[in-house]
């Protein structure tokens, strides 16, 4: 009588690991198909040809004496995306410094752009969409902070939501994958 005790309740903990596992599942889906769809993009951003990310290029020195001072960079960088992109002014998010390529990224709020320069003459090396950003966006969420302008509010909640969800699928998955074989096991014996 205990050992089907026992397995009545091994039973039972698996009916309830199956049931929050489906219903996870089932509420969250849009969410995981959007995260696994641009994480795998994401994956690839390097080894897209550019398309994902636009690539590095190499300016004529790594020697930062022989640079131009950072403030002339920013003001080519702004003059090249307002001449290119004339509808909108623009606004610098960060300056990515590549000493090694002798170049300089400025990427821009909110446009998902790029300028490369020549870190020595300021000659313009690329102008290029970064789709990374966006798909970066969209996977964790900031997107929808981004369109309502809640300062992060979402991204926390969704990142905290679908944390604790991988978890529970995790754990609910490994017990519906062991679950059965133990009490196989239990039986057996």
């Amino acid at each position: 009588m205990g050992r089907m005790g026992k397995r009545k309740k091994q039973a039972k903990v698996l009916r309830i690991f199956r049931k929050v596992h489906r219903t996870t599942g089932a509420l969250l889906f849009i969410f995981f198909f959007f995260i696994s769809i641009s994480g795998l993009i994401l994956g690839w951003k390097k080894n897209s040809n550019g398309y994902i990310l636009p690539k590095t290029q190499k300016g004529t020195t790594a020697d930062l004496k022989k640079w131009l001072p950072v403030d002339s960079l920013h003001t080519i960088a702004i003059n090249t995306i307002q001449n290119e992109l004339m509808d909108r002014t623009f606004e610098v998010d960060r300056i990515d410094i590549r000493k090694e390529k002798g170049s300089v990224k400025f990427i821009f709020v909110n446009s998902f752009y790029e300028v490369q320069l020549d870190g020595s003459n300021g000659n313009v090396l690329s102008i290029g969409k970064r789709r990374s950003d966006f798909l970066e966006n969209v996977h964790d969420g900031s997107i929808v902070d981004d369109y309502l302008g809640t300062d992060g509010y979402i991204k926390l909640v969704y990142t905290t939501v679908m944390g604790v969800s991988l978890f529970i699928f995790t754990v609910t998955g490994f017990w519906l994958w062991y679950g059965p074989k133990r009490m196989r096991k239990a039986s057996k014996a």
